[in-house]
């Protein structure tokens, strides 16, 4: 059982895991590397568990990591107390999140930049996976395509990020002549984020009938997913936010005429949420300028 006594170290271990050393740690709390390793050490003697894997950077264990986000917690606590007292905010707190590679490329970052007084901490995965962050409980909340609340968490519609399919006017002369064939699909290069990324694959199937394995590329990178088609490299679906100026030169086309719409969620914890709503309020207005919204019925 933790006790008052601990914070001292659960700040250390907190400090080390955000940094990813005992140096890192020592200097935003402004102690030497040896007080961190010693409040740590006694923590981990005390609870009989290890807490941090040393290494280059230092990582947590599933105790650890679930020690660290307690404090982020508490310094959630802290600063909502400090707002009720009319105090001024000394200390900003660290909020981690799960994010997909292509809202932030697009329109995640206008949702933080209003928020003072918050270090986001975040964790890029496909957004077919980011809500599992949640799961675990290594992050507060999250921007996913799941569509079902996490367990113990809210889930806050957002619209849409819209893609398109594409690739230079001259590798589509070349790998699809005869339009959007299975055959061509089967040899002409595509583009992957990395291995969870299915979006290709699912595009393809809902445009052929088929499920088809994409010989691909793989670029871990919004911005070079669009360089790596702009040099002709292979066709992959990119944020439309991103490619309509190389629409309009006509560097880039479409391989289909019609958009492919992800709807995103924002999926926050019920324990994160109260002192987290001029975040979701920004997420949200960023969401509203920035993705598709569906139109209600008439």
């Amino acid at each position: 059982m933790l006790n008052s006594s601990d914070y001292p170290a659960l700040s250390a271990l907190a400090a080390v895991l955000q940094s990813g050393s005992f140096d890192g740690a020592a200097e935003r709390l402004s102690v030497t590397p040896s007080a961190i390793s010693q409040r740590i050490k006694a923590l981990e003697e005390r609870l009989g568990s290890v807490l941090v894997i040393r290494g280059t950077p230092c990582t947590g264990t599933e105790t650890g990591r679930r020690l660290a986000r307690h404090m982020e917690e508490v310094g959630l606590l802290e600063r909502q107390l400090s707002r009720d007292l009319g105090q001024k905010e000394c200390t900003a707190v660290s909020v981690p999140i799960a994010v997909n590679a292509d809202s932030l490329a697009t329109w995640f970052c206008a949702a933080m930049a209003p928020v003072s007084g918050m270090l986001f901490q975040l964790q890029i995965d496909d957004q077919d996976h980011s809500a599992d962050w949640l799961k675990r409980g290594e992050v507060m909340a999250a921007v996913s395509s799941r569509d079902t609340p996490v367990s113990g968490c809210d889930l806050i519609p957002l619209g849409a990020l819209r893609y398109l399919p594409v690739a230079t006017p001259e590798f589509v002369a070349r790998h699809f002549p005869a339009g959007l064939t299975t055959e061509d699909f089967a040899r002409a290069p595509s583009l992957i984020y990395d291995e969870k990324d299915r979006l290709q694959d699912t595009w393809v199937t809902s445009q052929t009938g088929r499920r088809i394995p994409l010989p691909a590329h793989r670029i871990p990178s919004t911005h070079g997913f669009v360089d790596a088609a702009l040099a002709g490299l292979g066709w992959g679906l990119n944020p439309l936010a991103l490619l309509q100026p190389h629409l309009d030169s006509d560097h880039l086309t479409a391989l289909a005429p019609e958009p492919w719409d992800i709807p995103l969620y924002w999926h926050i914890s019920r324990l994160s949420e109260p002192h987290l709503t001029d975040l979701t309020e920004a997420v949200k207005r960023a969401a509203k300028t920035h993705l598709v919204q569906k139109k209600n019925p008439a």
